[in-house]
């Protein structure tokens, strides 16, 4: 269609990009503002490098894990909005219904519409069973560290972590009766502070791999099998990148209520975690007073 390979469409070429106001018709900003909305699209592509991590050969799963994640962004979201734009103009009325409808359209396949529900619809089961998979086995792993109740951490005779599992699906099913009982208030807060506590996520782990990999390989070189790229100034850029996100956030009227609430939720976080913390030095400090003798142990 761009090139003109369908003789029934005329081809655009490169007539969208250039023209109705220039490459970037709305400046610099919009571009930043676009940044921030569609960051949140890529949360999740740690999946599978968390799930090739359980294989019988984790390194070269894990490898090849990341490697695709990168060849998938960039073939089948960068390259699918690079048609998009090439096709549509930037103002097109289209964008405002489904610009993937209206590209289905340009090339006369019928029922467009019902197609994208279908892919639709298989994406958002993609993304259910992926985010249960995740989900129990962060619940699975917290309940053996203790910041979790440990009935998380038993598993079946197979190995699967089914308290976890069913813990994790109630409450999506929680969640999704909120949708209906409360969609303004309790649901808003959960799925406003969903995306931004994403990218939290992703800031902890960087700052974590910045501190962390000097000291680790100081301490046992070579425990590394895979290695990030350019660290740690890579490492900075993430970091950079990840805060520069969340300042744009409090900057933007659409996403300034995900802002709050991504704060909120992140000091609710913060909270527990300082309480569970004490709860345990204290359960600790109870249980060497028991095996001391000491007279404290009475208040257990």
């Amino acid at each position: 269609m761009i090139l003109g390979f369908i003789p029934t469409i005329k081809p655009p070429g490169a007539s969208n990009l250039l023209n109705f106001g220039g490459f970037i018709p709305n400046g610099l900003s919009s571009v930043l503002v676009g940044v921030a909305i569609v960051f949140h699209a890529f949360v999740g592509v740690e999946i599978p490098a968390i799930a090739a991590g359980e294989t019988s050969d984790p390194v070269k799963s894990v490898r090849s894990a990341l490697n695709s994640v990168v060849w998938r962004i960039l073939i089948f979201y960068i390259g699918s909005i690079a048609i998009l734009v090439t096709l549509l103009p930037w103002n097109s009325a289209s964008l405002l219904k489904s610009p993937f409808v209206a590209v289905l359209e340009m090339m006369g396949i019928p029922s467009a519409a019902l197609i994208m529900n279908i892919v639709i619809l298989i994406a958002l089961l993609s993304c259910l069973n992926s985010g249960l998979y995740t989900s129990s086995r962060m619940l699975f792993s917290l309940a053996q560290k203790g910041d979790a109740p440990k009935l998380f951490s038993k598993v079946s005779k197979n190995g699967v972590p089914i308290f976890a599992v069913v813990g994790s699906t109630l409450f999506a099913f929680i969640s999704t009766i909120f949708s209906y009982v409360s969609p303004d208030k309790i649901f808003f807060f959960l799925v406003n502070s969903s995306g931004g506590v994403g990218i939290l996520v992703y800031l902890a782990i960087a700052v974590s791999h910045l501190r962390l990999r000097k000291r680790m390989e100081k301490d046992n070189p070579g425990i590394f099998k895979i290695k990030m790229w350019l660290f740690p100034y890579l490492t900075y850029a993430t970091i950079i990148s990840m805060v520069s996100v969340l300042i744009l956030m409090a900057f933007i009227d659409s996403q300034r209520p995900q802002f709050i609430f991504t704060m909120l939720f992140s000091l609710i976080v913060i909270c527990s975690f300082f309480f569970i913390r004490r709860k345990k030095a204290k359960y600790t400090e109870n249980e060497l007073n028991i095996v001391s003798g000491s007279p404290n142990s009475e208040k257990l």
